[in-house]
């Protein structure tokens, strides 16, 4: 099974990067993908939020959104749109994943549930839950490429997700990312690799990379790991589109090596020595 896989720099112009994302959907689909990954935040890259405000609607007036839908419907692809911010009926913003389907419907929606709030030792601080709200339910969706659970970026920090998710059945797990340099380099593959290890699943990881218009810089390292943590695919910092191959037979060999979900049991209550 052939995926695609888009590591871009989105900017501060959402009609550009939907530009980027329409031309990536025709190049998967010319490549022979069946389906196409994008990163976090595809459509908008803006941490001035008085302009990006003005750019970020309900997901119904989205224009990224409308134009990767009509796209994948005239390649017949399906879409992992990683994410894009889109207003909610209360006023705050969601940092929202969709999976859209070869005919242009959106099958599945995951709003992200671990919201970055960090100062890192370079001086960088930010905040996502000043503006964001997060989710409420963790999300899994049947593809062409098998049962896909969705996490996004920061998301990748916390096991029990994607316990959830492969206790729900998930063989496949995207992880749309958009990290900073300094954790990029100290953990992203690290995680990555773990994740697909505990799960037995391969993962699916489109990164934003490089100089960002607002002025941030991101990791890049767009990965593809599969269920014995073997990286199949790393696509360093430039961006661009690459193509891999998701072997089901893999996920099945690895699960039968190592049955680790066969074997998890509820966790019992913790005990405290001397209390």
């Amino acid at each position: 099974m052939t995926i695609a896989l888009l590591q871009m720099t989105s900017g501060i112009e959402p009609a550009v990067n939907a530009a980027t994302l329409t031309n990536a959907v025709a190049q998967a689909a010319a490549r022979g993908a069946t389906m196409l990954f994008t990163p976090e935040m595809s459509g908008l890259i803006d941490r001035d939020g008085e302009r990006a405000a003005r750019a970020i609607v309900a997901e119904a007036d989205d224009p990224v959104l409308d134009a990767v839908r009509h796209a994948a419907a005239r390649a017949g692809l399906w879409v992992h749109l990683g994410s894009l911010a889109v207003r909610r009926p209360d006023g705050r913003l969601a940092n929202r994943g969709f999976v859209i389907d070869g005919a242009g419907a959106v099958r599945a929606r995951y709003d992200k549930l671990h919201l970055f709030d960090v100062d890192l030792p370079t001086g960088e601080s930010w905040r996502e839950s000043a503006s964001y709200a997060p989710g409420d339910m963790a999300m899994v969706v049947d593809t062409p490429v098998g049962r896909l659970g969705l996490a996004i970026c920061y998301d990748l920090r916390f096991p029990d997700l994607f316990r959830a998710l492969t206790d729900a059945g998930a063989t496949v797990l995207a992880v749309p990312a958009a990290f900073t340099l300094p954790t990029g380099a100290a953990h992203w593959s690290l995680l990555l690799r773990a994740r697909a290890v505990e799960a037995g699943a391969w993962v699916v990881a489109a990164a934003q990379t490089g100089q960002h218009a607002d002025g941030r810089t991101t990791y890049g390292h767009s990965m593809v790991v599969d269920p014995w943590g073997e990286a199949v695919l790393d696509m360093g910092e430039a961006a661009g589109l690459a193509v891999a191959t998701i072997d089901p037979a893999r996920t099945m060999e690895v699960r039968q090596r190592l049955p680790v979900l066969d074997h998890r049991r509820p966790i019992p209550p913790v005990g405290i020595a001397g209390a």
